[in-house]
């Protein structure tokens, strides 16, 4: 008798899909309105800096319920929740101190929030499209210590934190459209 045991329900797949598509889209945009932006540490751009960490606590608390329904691990998930909202709190902070204080903020949320996500797509590796997942978690680790070197140079941007995040939401989307395919072989 075959088992379907450790074989992940087709709704997973779906909703990561989904959210994945998503979190592409305002990567983009969000991308598109920093860089417009990045050359001053205005009103405008604090509050861009601030609301991405709050999506992404948004996203994950989605994908929290998605997994939980479907008995997948959470824990990483839960992580990534304490470590946005935290960031939420040091860049609404940071932004009243200068363009480096940002970048070091940001720097530490990219490499511990990459190191969650690496870990978190490797648990996913059998739901598929979950490489790109664990590769965004390993760029993310990188380009957040480059983020806190950045912070003690002379002529320090925001430029940089807008090609992250875009870059990030093409390893969305790139999972989003491996799940597609993993939906359609099965």
């Amino acid at each position: 008798m075959e088992t379907l045991v450790g074989t992940a329900p087709v709704s997973v797949p779906a909703a990561l899909r989904k959210l994945y598509f998503l979190r592409f889209a305002f990567a983009a945009v969000w991308a598109a309105l920093l860089f417009t932006t990045a050359d001053t540490l205005g009103a405008p751009t604090a509050t861009l800096l601030v609301i991405y960490p709050l999506f992404d606590v948004a996203c994950a608390i989605v994908d929290i319920r998605s997994a939980r329904v479907n008995g997948q691990a959470v824990r990483g998930l839960y992580v990534n929740v304490a470590l946005s909202a935290l960031t939420v709190a040091g860049l609404a902070f940071a932004a009243t101190s200068g363009i480096p204080a940002v970048l070091r903020v940001w720097g530490a949320w990219a490499v511990t929030a990459g190191i969650v996500q690496l870990v978190v797509g490797a648990a996913r590796r059998r739901l598929g499209g979950q490489w790109a997942m664990i590769a965004s978690g390993f760029i993310s680790t990188l380009a957040g210590a480059s983020f806190v070197a950045q912070a003690g140079k002379d002529g320090a941007s925001l430029s940089s934190l807008a090609g992250y995040a875009f870059l990030g939401g093409v390893f969305f989307l790139v999972s989003a459209l491996r799940l597609g395919r993993t939906r359609t072989k099965a």
